[in-house]
Order: C-alpha cells, then structure tokens, then sequence
C-alpha cells in the first residue's frame, strides 16, 4: 500500500478509536458530570441542588439536562428555582474534557420564587461559577414577594416570553442582564397593573396602562460585568441599575403627559 494510503488508513484507525472511547466515556461519566454541575449551582447559590436526569454528548458537542430543582429555606430567606430543561453546547470531539465552557446555554421552562433579596446575597464560591458565551432564555417566570424589593410596593411576577443575552458568568441567576441583546417580558404590579417591555440592542420599550396608549422608548445603557465584583457587589448594582429605570420610564411619561396637555410654542 503507498505510504499516503497507510498514514490516512492509520488516521481513520485512530479517529475511529477516539471517538469509540468517547461514546464509552459518554455513558461512564454522564452522571458524575450532572452531579458535579448540580454541586456548583448549589454552592454558588448556597442551597440544595438536583438534577432528575441529563445526556452528555462527547462526539457532538452538548449536555442536556432536564428537571433542575434548587431549594433553600432558612433565616435568611426562601429561594425556589424549578427549571424543565438545560442544553449547554460543548466543544465537538471530546474538547469538552478539558474545555468546560458553553458556547451556548439554552433555557427553558423557568419558575424562580424569593422571598427576600437577602437570597441574593451570596458569597464568592470556591469553584468559578458557570460561563457561556451565548444565553438564550425561553418561558421564565421570576415571582418576588413583598418583602424581596419594597414591602410597600407588594408582591410583583417578571414573565420572560424570550431573552437572549452574550457572553455571560454566572454569579447570580439573573446575571445575563448584563450582556442583554433582546427581551420580551411581561411585568405584573399590585392592583392588576402590568407592564409590557422589549429591549432591542440599547433601547428599552415600555407599553401598559401606566404609559398610555404609545409605548415609550428609552435607551438604555447596561452596566458592564466586572470580573472582580462578588456576587453581592453585581446584585447590589443590578438592582440600583432596575430602580434608576423604573425612575426614568416615569419621569418620560409625565414629560410625555405634560407636553401632551400644554400649548405647544408658536
């Protein structure tokens, strides 16, 4: 046989033998990898973390994993996460073993209950928390009760129809916000209120009773992630960056109101 002829029968030989052993490795690891990733979610968030089942690809290049629950109920506060499912696109042809990374992070079917922010308050983990380059966010409903923002203000639900966010690290489960590209989400208010928002690349647009009839654009400028902030630094800037917004989508539209009702200049 020429020489050409072995050196690409040999490479076959050894491909073929590569990928054999990782399809082996698929079924050998497959449930040490879903409770290692059930360890570091409940260590970055501090509570009880399962998974119900998961299906690690090796060869092609993704986890799949289905019926995440996160419990925690303590002083401190009450935290429920049920998720139906989690697909993180790996690195092809075994990469993943040493490149844990997603390139991206699908997620669908999220339900998340607090009680009081102070959930949120999170020390740094040992272990880096989870990284992906892409998010994508489908079906999420985010409940707070009154206590968790402004027991005046009384309980408020966040319907997130889609999300899509960059590259984002995992230091709280609301840390895509930072690296935002696009949403459809619903906010429910005390006394039947509700708020429609979008958010399209810089401009955030919200419609709903509270604004009238035209929806309001503003844009909006995100905070960028910092690699040296601890999870309760990011929430904390998180939730002054929710308020300065809430503030100006009010102020735009009494300026709207206004202008609506007096003359204008001739």
């Amino acid at each position: 046989m020429p020489r050409p002829g072995r050196v690409a029968l040999y490479a076959g030989a050894v491909i073929a033998a590569w990928v054999a052993a990782l399809l082996v490795t698929d079924f050998a690891i497959e449930g040490r990898t879903r409770d290692q990733v059930a360890s570091r979610i409940a260590e970055a968030l501090q509570a009880e973390a399962t998974i119900g089942s998961g299906d690690l690809a090796l060869v092609r290049g993704w986890l799949d994993l289905e019926a995440l629950s996160v419990r925690r109920d303590d002083a401190i506060g009450q935290l429920a996460i049920d998720v139906a499912g989690l697909r993180c696109e790996l690195p092809p042809l075994g990469a993943a073993l040493v490149d844990r990374d997603c390139r991206e992070l699908a997620i669908r079917g999220t339900r998340l209950g607090v009680s009081s922010a102070a959930v949120f308050q999170l020390q740094r983990p040992h272990r880096a928390p989870l990284h992906a380059g892409r998010v994508v966010i489908d079906d999420a409903r985010l409940e707070l009760a009154p206590s968790a923002v402004l027991p005046s203000l009384g309980r408020i639900a966040i319907d997130v129809a889609w999300a899509e966010a960059g590259e984002t690290t995992f230091k709280t489960p609301v840390s895509w916000i930072l690296a935002l590209h696009g949403l459809r989400a619903t906010v429910e208010l005390p006394a039947g209120i509700t708020v429609e928002l979008t958010y399209d690349h810089g401009e955030l647009r919200a419609a709903g009773s509270l604004f009238g009839a035209m929806p309001i654009a503003l844009p909006v400028s995100l905070p960028a992630a910092d690699p040296a902030e601890d999870p309760r630094a990011e929430l904390a800037r998180l939730v002054g960056f929710g308020k300065d917004l809430a503030e100006r989508l009010v102020a735009r539209r009494a300026e709207d109101w206004l202008r609506s009702k007096l003359p204008l200049p001739r």
